[in-house]
């Protein structure tokens, strides 16, 4: 009896393996919960939850010029999911896409502001392109080198350095890149600094989609991906088996912030035509949601950024066609996203109750 006492009522256990089909089963299950649970918000709220949901999906889908919005949201949360799953393989909590983003906007736009006249525009947008990735790279590189020599905290190092390179854009904005005197606006780029339009939207979501090829064959068939494997697993079999784990971090993290620096090329170029201290827009954090709901496969996060880019192009409609606040569209969004993540709990680890095992025994 008392050796009962001590049994815990509920207890986790880690699943050995479930089948694909019961995977997809609790997968589709939480979202259809997380859809009812939102249907009961927007009742409360006041509105029909049917027509709500209509109304998202048609704001988002229902005309090319709504599909071509959702694109544009949808390409930046891509591109920045893509350039943190790396570093989350390797179990290097890389929180600071957010300013590798910014980074790679002022290095682009450093050339579209005082290169644009110099250059024909393939050229330029190249030269844009490379100064992104190459200032978004360097960025990263910073927490790597103090993670590898020192063992920094990642996590704060990264998220502290999102908001020095924000400042640094507040203060181009007011000083030496302001266009007219107390506007604190930086102007608009030259046409032949703008990326060309594919479809009606600027061709960053080829560039995005050529990424993720790139990054699926990169994590999964070369000798790169199979180190930060490695490392993910155990540092210490990394280092037994002879790996520069240091060396590896510094690299990951450039490739990491490189692709965050492109992103922010993308979005200056081709979405805003323009820097500000918004250009990241909050993309480095969503992404993280992106990565983990995907888990890390380049493939699967195109999926997953569409649905939060139809989720957001949706609830802005639903703001100005059904007088619903944007707080429920946020809140419809968080609970989807909370559902969705925890399915992943029940998929992995599974409940047991005090006397499950005595009933499984005696049944057998």
């Amino acid at each position: 009896m008392n050796r009962e006492k001590k049994i815990p009522l509920i207890r986790l256990s880690k699943r050995d393996g479930m089948e694909s089909w019961k995977v997809w089963c609790i997968r589709a299950g939480s979202v259809l919960f997380a859809l009812a649970l939102g249907a009961l918000v927007m009742g409360l709220a006041g509105a029909n939850p049917v027509s709500a949901y209509g109304v998202m999906i048609s704001g988002a889908l229902g005309k090319k010029s709504a599909i071509r919005q959702t694109v544009k949201i949808a390409v930046p949360l891509l591109g920045c999911a893509l350039a943190i799953a790396p570093c989350f393989k390797m179990r290097f909590w890389n929180i600071g896409a957010e300013g590798q983003i910014t980074a790679g906007a002022i290095a682009a736009s450093y050339f579209a502001l005082f290169w644009a006249g110099r250059l024909p525009s393939p050229v330029l947008l190249t030269v844009m392109g490379l100064a992104g990735a190459l200032a978004g790279g360097l960025w990263a590189l910073i927490p790597a080198f103090f993670k590898a020599r020192w063992n920094t905290n990642e996590t704060l190092f990264t998220l502290m350095m999102n908001y020095i390179v924000i400042g640094v854009v507040r203060w181009l904005q007011g000083g030496p890149w302001e266009g007219r005197k107390g506007s604190q606006i930086i102007p608009q780029f030259d046409e032949a600094a703008c990326l060309p339009r594919v479809l009606g939207v600027h061709c960053g979501w080829i560039i995005v989609l050529v990424l993720v090829v790139f990054m699926h064959v990169y994590m999964n068939h070369t000798k790169h991906g199979y180190e930060i494997a490695v490392i993910g697993d155990s540092v210490n079999t990394a280092r037994y088996a002879g790996m520069n784990v240091g060396r590896v971090m510094m690299r990951t993290m450039f490739l990491s912030g490189a692709i965050s620096g492109i992103v922010g090329f993308i979005v200056a170029s081709g979405a805003n035509n323009t820097l500000y201290d918004g250009v990241a827009g909050g993309v480095g954090f969503t992404s993280i949601t992106v990565a983990w709901l995907s888990q890390l496969n380049a493939f699967a996060m195109v999926g997953i950024s569409v649905l939060l880019a139809v989720l957001s192009k949706g609830a802005e409609t639903l703001q100005t066609r059904m007088a619903v606040p944007t707080s429920i569209s946020d809140i419809i969004t968080g609970i989807l996203l909370f559902c969705m993540l925890g399915c992943e709990f029940f998929i992995n680890y599974k409940l047991i109750f005090r006397g499950a095992g005595k009933k499984e025994a005696r049944h057998g």
